[in-house]
């Protein structure tokens, strides 16, 4: 039991790859497909991991430098590593069980959702699970809090959202499961309201010369670079001694932008393998449920939306990040939420794009991005003492949503 416990269940590499062969072998697959499905699983599992490091390690100097130049001591073990190495084996259990739950409630109930997006299958029980600890839950308890709240989100979020993807894609075969969740539904709702669905943001035509802004690399990589150019000459602590700002900062981009790719081809190696191991089960199980994707699928019908949600949730969710610093509104120093700008925001703006064109995409992001800013500083002063500095960089979103949520309830029955 020892052994399991420390070298199996607290290993998601290993834990995964055994979850994928499990479901390969239920449906009855060859011995090659099941060596090749278990163990690509796991190579996804540690590619996916040293992708979100090469994040973090970029991003962290960021928060760093900020946080010394106001004279604010950066708290340790407060990321995804530190606890996954603790709690990884929690995680991986809650997840299995979570998925279990999931297809229960789409055969029995009328919330027909297959939750399909594979690394948020993982940090959706990640996130439950840390709240469950942070509100004094161990053992048993822990794992079926993490399993109960992570399958309610995987079955009920994508239903929810489910008529501002099909008005945004015009295509009702699929559904979004990502973080972008209330987010999506903010800009939606606000969109709605104030947009003008007769000028579209495909309208605009988009210089050829400036198409390298679709690739995500590329762009999370210049928008870093500027980011260390600005934080450099605000926070010199930033820059190692004897260094010079202008490499500093080019380094620190194509560690962010390789970061982004290796990071993306794990989340492709999970999708591929281990959600085919319950997709074929669920298609036996549960005849007539709608698949819920990742939110790049989005990007495909309004792609001009992407870029220009991005542009709008990063200029607006800056300055609201520099003026809770100033007045220290949140308990905690926060950081530009690049990644989530991105990807849930450019989701936001296409949804609000679906619900009131150009305009309506530009105003609902920007009314999101507020809610991405408080999302991510009450969360993170809610998760002091596991993943504080991880939901700095990739919270507020329904992540921290359901963060909050969870930490809440935990700290009902924090003594189970």
């Amino acid at each position: 039991m020892d052994f399991i416990t420390n070298f199996i269940l607290k290993n998601p590499p290993v834990l995964l790859g055994l979850i994928a062969m499990l479901g390969l072998i239920i449906q009855k697959k060859s011995f090659s497909e099941i060596i090749k499905g278990s163990l690509t699983a796991a190579f996804g599992m540690v590619i996916l991991t040293a992708g979100v490091n090469m994040l973090v390690g970029t991003i962290a100097p960021i928060n760093t430098a900020v946080q010394t130049q106001l004279g604010v001591k950066v708290a340790e073990g407060l990321s995804d590593v530190t606890f996954t190495a603790d709690y990884g084996g929690t995680v991986g259990l809650a997840m299995f069980l979570g998925l279990i739950i999931h297809l229960l409630i789409a055969r029995f109930t009328p919330v027909k959702t297959i939750f399909l997006t594979g690394h948020m299958l993982w940090w959706f029980p990640f996130v439950v699970v840390a709240a469950g600890v942070e509100g004094g839950m161990r053992g048993t308890g822990l794992v079926i809090f993490g399993a109960v709240l992570s399958a309610c989100y995987w079955s009920f979020m994508p239903w929810i959202m489910r008529r501002y993807v099909w008005d945004a894609t015009g295509d009702d075969s699929f559904l979004i499961g990502h973080p972008t969740g209330i987010l999506s539904l903010i800009s939606g709702f606000v969109a709605k309201r104030v947009g003008n669905k007769e000028k579209s943001t495909e309208d605009l035509n988009v210089p050829e010369s400036l198409s390298f802004f679709r690739e995500i690399s590329i762009t999370g990589g210049l928008v870093m670079f500027l980011m260390n150019i600005v934080v450099g000459i605000i926070a010199p602590v930033l820059i190692p001694k004897d260094g010079n700002l202008i490499m500093f900062s080019v380094d620190a981009a194509l560690s962010f932008g390789a970061g982004l790719l290796i990071m993306l081809y794990g989340v492709r190696l999970l999708i591929n393998q281990i959600i085919p191991a319950f997709q074929g089960i669920a298609e036996k199980v549960v005849p007539g449920a709608k698949p819920a994707f990742d939110v790049p699928i989005l990007f495909n019908y309004k792609p001009n939306a992407v870029i220009i949600g991005f542009i709008v949730a990063m200029l607006t969710s800056t300055i609201l990040v520099v003026l809770s610093n100033t007045m220290n509104i949140f308990g905690v120093l926060l950081v530009p939420l690049v990644i989530t700008s991105f990807f849930e925001c450019g989701g936001a703006a296409v949804i609000g794009e679906g619900q009131g064109g150009l305009r309506g995409s530009i105003i609902g992001t920007a009314v999101a991005s507020f809610g991405m800013v408080a999302l991510v500083g009450v969360s993170a002063a809610m998760f002091s003492s596991t993943i504080q500095n991880w939901l700095l960089i990739f919270g507020g979103n329904d992540l921290s949503l359901i963060g909050i949520l969870g930490k809440l309830l935990a700290s009902l029955f924090g003594g189970i």
